[in-house]
């Protein structure tokens, strides 16, 4: 698993759940449903001080964990199992901008043969 920080252009529903992103000049689908949670970051080192009553953006990180595939244009050719092994990929959403980054790439698991 590599984590790092990029910035992403990312597609929601009118709820706010990610159905495709762009990144790094490719056009990538939701191909699973999203799952939510959220993390603390820290903090102090950045604000300070914590409003009362503030939670997610200040507080805490709100990360999506998305299955990707990328989307192929008809006229590209299509490489064999490539297109079709889904990315695993978390991605945070900061609240009062609403940009989005990439915050870590997930490796298959994959079985290794002799």
């Amino acid at each position: 698993m590599g984590m790092f920080s990029e910035s992403v252009d990312v597609d929601c529903t009118a709820g706010g759940e990610p159905i495709g992103l762009l990144w790094a000049g490719r056009s990538y689908a939701v191909c699973a449903e999203p799952v939510r949670w959220y993390e603390r970051r820290q903090w102090w080192a950045e604000e300070t001080r914590a409003p009362l009553g503030s939670g997610p953006g200040v507080v805490d990180h709100e990360i999506w964990r998305v299955q990707v595939l990328v989307q192929v244009l008809p006229s590209a050719p299509v490489r064999g199992a490539q297109a079709a092994e889904p990315l695993t990929l978390d991605l945070t959403r900061h609240i009062r901008s609403g940009r989005w980054r990439l915050l870590r790439i997930h490796d298959a698991l994959r079985p290794r043969t002799a």
